[in-house]
């Protein structure tokens, strides 16, 4: 008999491969980030280009010998004739000018863009995607997808080995070891909705288990079952109140049906029947709550960071918990969740019996890249289990779970390398570090090949610490799957149809970049190294005649300590901004600190500040975010336009109490200068660096580029929003245009010639209206002041 921990799914493949070689994601991978991408000027095209066509070649001998004797359509004859001439001139014709459409795409793989979460995808990554997608798999079901289907076995064990989820042998199994278990979604989203809908059902599972006893004749020779509550009681669960089957341990819960066919002898078929008619899969939320959750007053609860992505109030929706019932839980000064806040919420949470569905800790936030302290998430729930109240934790590593790979040795043969000089990239700090590597102790992860992962959409995925816990979405109990059965992937989670290709693509990617520290942990380390030495640029950028200040949301560690910032910021400008890579490699000091300065992971949010004539530092929140928002228009790419006349692509965000709490607005506002201004909303700009090539050109650093290009942009903004005011102080009634009285009674005030005050009429009034409209004003004024010297007679 299996014993009642073996159950969430071994892997089981060997029966899988009578012929042929199994596929199998282990060993030591390549070193080369050169041969891993096509290039910014796709060096690497050649190469790409041999091997499309040998993906084509193979799938048509493939196609061609799949019972040769049998007839085809497309006869010589057939291609000569008009119609077929027609129509692929018009293939031809069609598709050249979708190539040309598509120049209009954005382009990820140039260091010039600073935005989303998107960079060049690998090579192994597109070839696999590319060869399964002739084969057109759907991963909904194994006869749709015979190979990719095991693919994605593969890949989901080779997932959870890099996220720290250890993959026990067959026999360790049948001992009792708890296998993990992961699968491809479509996204992050998908996955996290999932991650929800299972920790809601795994809450609620002993309610039904508890009526099912009560009322199935199927399970009456297991109404002595005992559990053991999650502060250490041993009790039968029927004897156990409501209260305490909603705070049960996870690994108890899904110990469950297993010991009910290894202590009573009841099937898994059995099982599942019985607890069909009191499910809540079954019953639907408001006839489970009605009949089973009668005693509890408060409706459970999602707690998730201030810095949460949409999809968790999504998944409320979608799952009837309701967005009203996701929590925020407040950022500290660094936009991280607030363990203390943290506590409070949770403690009123068992002070009030309100159940607690998961605590979700965000592993790399998608606006700052912040990394919440999972480490303190997992011990505060061992201290309250002792209290009587327990929960999920729920990972969202949706970016930053990749980065998981810079702590996983390399697997295999280590290669002899020629000695040489340090390599230009950085690990990560030791907060970060200890947070990834809790990992393995949450009960589910969401982690994206599609963004750290560096593999084309789509491809998120969702792994479990315990396999089982799969099963909680599905309409059958948790168990192993046994014998000849088909190998399933796709009744797990909300998707139906789903492309093999993107397993394909996952597959051949850490076939060839190992999820190790020399494969993607490689990659991961060049991106930090390049994205902390853009950190210190910003820091450093306003030089002391520049009339504005860039302020990075990271705090410098002399902030976070207390110690003296200016002689961090010293050591900074000397040490590690203006050198080349080689000082810097060379100089330990400052390596030792690179690693903790900037942001947790590679996206890095700012903002700039102007400063007024006299040298002040402008205090209007206001008017510091409406220079945000400016600088944002001019490196921001608008529909339609050509690409090519783009330096520096970025993207925006705002920063609001409501979310974020009060912390952290205050502090930032502050930091900015703007403390004293009404608003507690901020607008800030955000750049991610992804690439891991070297910023070193012969005539200096890409960092100069990307330097030049901010900085023009800033003066241009700051310029612009010069005017902005200026025509705001000429529009006395307010009314969005300039009028003759209008421009005549301040131009005159500052003592000019009406022919003057036409001229300027002339130049602005581009539509003949009369009136001058602001992006007239915009458009002409600079050119007019050039001309006339205004500027001297006119005040912002």
């Amino acid at each position: 008999m299996t014993n009642a921990n073996s159950r969430g799914g071994g892997s089981g493949l060997k029966r899988y491969f009578q012929f042929g070689e199994k596929p199998f994601l282990k060993g030591a991978g390549t070193k080369s980030p050169e041969a891993w991408f096509l290039g910014t000027k796709a060096e690497n095209a050649e190469e790409l280009e041999r091997l499309v066509v040998e993906a084509i070649r193979d799938h048509s001998f493939w196609r061609r010998n799949f019972h040769p004797q049998d007839p085809t359509h497309i006869t010589e004859q057939s291609k000569r004739h008009p119609s077929y001439l027609h129509a692929m001139d018009s293939l031809r014709d069609n598709f050249r000018s979708l190539l040309s459409f598509l120049k209009k795409s954005v382009p990820f793989f140039s260091g010039r863009y600073q935005g989303h979460m998107n960079w060049d995808t690998t090579l192994p990554s597109v070839l696999g995607y590319f060869a399964a997608m002739l084969y057109n798999p759907n991963n909904v079901a194994f006869e749709g997808s015979t190979a990719t289907t095991l693919l994605e076995m593969i890949v989901g064990d080779d997932l959870c080995r890099m996220l720290g989820y250890s993959i026990p042998d067959e026999d360790a199994i049948e001992r009792g070891a708890i296998r993990p278990w992961g699968h491809i979604t479509c996204g992050g989203t998908i996955a996290n909705i999932e991650a929800i809908w299972s920790a809601r059902n795994l809450k609620l599972y002993p309610l039904a288990l508890r009526e099912a006893l009560k009322a199935e004749p199927s399970l009456a020779t297991a109404r002595a079952l005992t559990v053991t509550t999650c502060d250490g009681r041993k009790e039968p669960l029927l004897s156990l109140d409501t209260w305490s089957l909603l705070n049960l341990k996870v690994d108890d819960i899904l110990a469950l049906p297993g010991r009910l066919t290894a202590e009573h002898g009841i099937s898994g078929d059995a099982i599942t029947e019985a607890l069909s008619r009191h499910s809540l899969q079954h019953l639907g939320i408001l006839e489970f709550s009605r009949r089973y959750l009668g005693d509890v007053k408060e409706s459970p609860v999602v707690l998730v960071p201030a810095t949460k992505h949409y999809s968790f109030p999504k998944a409320a929706a979608v799952l009837g918990i309701g967005s009203a019932n996701v929590i925020d839980v407040p950022v500290d000064r660094d936009a991280r969740m607030s363990l203390p806040d943290l506590e409070r919420i949770l403690r009123e949470c068992l002070q009030a019996r309100r159940p607690v569905y998961t605590v979700v800790g965000v592993l790399g936030s998608t606006e700052e890249s912040a990394v919440d302290p999972l480490k303190g998430i997992l011990e505060m729930r061992q201290a309250l289990q002792k209290s009587g109240l327990s929960f999920t934790v729920h990972a969202d590593g949706a970016w930053g779970a990749y980065f998981a790979a810079v702590l996983r040795p390399d697997e295999g043969p280590r290669e002899k390398e020629a000695p040489h000089g340090p390599p230009p990239e950085v690990g990560m700090s030791g907060y970060v570090t200890a947070q990834l590597s809790a990992l393995g102790r949450a009960d589910s992860i969401t982690v994206d090949p599609h963004k750290s992962g560096y593999i084309p959409y789509p491809a998120g995925a969702l792994c479990y610490r315990n396999g089982a816990m799969r099963d909680m979405v599905t309409f059958k109990a948790p168990y192993i799957v046994h014998g000849d059965e088909e190998p399933a992937v796709g009744i797990y989670g909300l998707e139906g149809s789903k492309p093999g290709a993107a397993v394909a693509a996952v597959y051949l990617s850490h076939k060839v970049i190992r999820p190790t520290r020399s494969g993607y942990g490689q990659i991961h380390r060049r991106a930090l190294f390049n994205c902390k030495r853009f950190y210190a640029r910003l820091l450093c950028m306003a030089r002391p005649d520049d009339r504005f200040v860039i302020v990075p949301v990271p705090r410098l560690q002399a902030e976070v300590s207390g110690s003296d910032v200016e002689a961090e910021v010293r050591f900074i400008r000397e040490r590690i901004n203006r050198r080349n890579e080689d000082e810097l490699l060379a100089d330990p000091e400052a390596m030792a600190l690179l690693p903790e300065l900037g942001p947790d992971q590679n996206i890095l949010t700012y903002a700039v500040n102007f400063r007024n004539p006299d040298g002040s530092l402008n205090t209007d929140l206001e008017q510091a975010n409406r220079l945000n928002k400016a600088i944002y228009d001019l490196l921001s790419i608008d529909p339609g336009d050509e690409i090519y006349g783009y330096g520096m692509i970025v993207s925006t965000t705002d920063f609001s109490e409501e979310h974020y709490g009060k912390t952290f607005i205050e502090d930032y506002k502050r930091r900015l200068g703007v403390s004293s201004s009404p608003g507690s909303t901020v607008t800030v700009l955000r750049s991610t660096t992804m690439a891991p090539w070297l910023l070193s050109m012969p005539e200096g650093s890409f960092l100069d580029v990307l330097e030049f290009e901010l900085r023009d942009a800033i003066l241009k903004s700051m310029m612009r929003d010069s005017m902005f005011q200026i025509f705001n102080e000429i529009d006395t009634n307010k009314d969005g245009v300039l009028d003759v009285a209008e421009v005549m009674s301040k131009f005159r005030e500052k003592g000019y010639r009406d022919e003057e005050v036409d001229a300027f009429l002339r130049m602005c009034d581009l539509d003949k209206s009369g009136t001058v409209s602001l992006e007239e004003f915009l458009g002409a004024f600079s050119q007019f002041v050039a001309k006339s010297k205004l500027a001297s007679g006119v005040s912002a």
